[in-house]
């Protein structure tokens, strides 16, 4: 299936039967049910030995970000308001939920969420709690603003100022340079 966005661009999502492979713009991708992710976060959380909270970001945005970029050197996206729109047409893709950004520049934005799997699956099996759960939409979120603005990992600092899980009607997450 194909998705078209104001920009006639195109996001390519496939599956292979026989090999039971999802794959996104000619990447593999997984998806997992909300209860899934909410284990895994719920693991990251908990780990005490090592900060996995950090780590599980990291790895998003590390894979996230290679993605994003790959596909604007490859299709030769330059504008921001592109770049931006394919990332959250991605983000959605993978059912990570809806997103809206807002850049202030080359140094500064938002992203507001407007669904979030990660917070409903929480919710779901765990219910409330007052500290934000998504690290992977905060990895998302740092590898998007890298990939965007061309910068390497790390570039960004991205802090969830509200959140589903805790009672907000959407989370908002500050990015920031490093």
């Amino acid at each position: 299936m194909a998705v078209r966005t104001k920009t006639e661009i195109v996001l390519e999502q496939r599956f292979d039967p026989r090999a039971c492979r999802h794959s996104l713009n000619g990447r593999d991708v997984v998806l997992h049910c909300h209860h899934f992710v909410s284990l895994y976060t719920q693991l990251a959380d908990d780990c005490a030995l090592l900060d996995a909270k950090r780590l599980l970001a990291e790895v998003a945005e590390d894979a996230f970000g290679a993605a994003l970029a790959d596909y604007y050197a490859q299709h030769g996206i330059n504008s921001i308001a592109d770049r931006f729109d394919i990332a959250t047409q991605y983000y959605a893709a993978c059912g990570l939920g809806r997103m809206h950004v807002r850049c202030a520049g080359p140094d500064s934005g938002s992203v507001e969420l407007e669904r979030s799997h990660v917070d409903e699956g929480w919710i779901a099996k765990w219910g409330q709690r007052p500290e934000p759960v998504n690290f992977i939409t905060q990895g998302f979120i740092g590898g998007m603003f890298a990939a965007v603005m061309g910068r390497p990992p790390r570039s960004f600092r991205v802090s969830e100022t509200a959140s589903i899980v805790s009672g907000a009607e959407r989370s908002l997450f500050e990015i920031v340079a490093q």
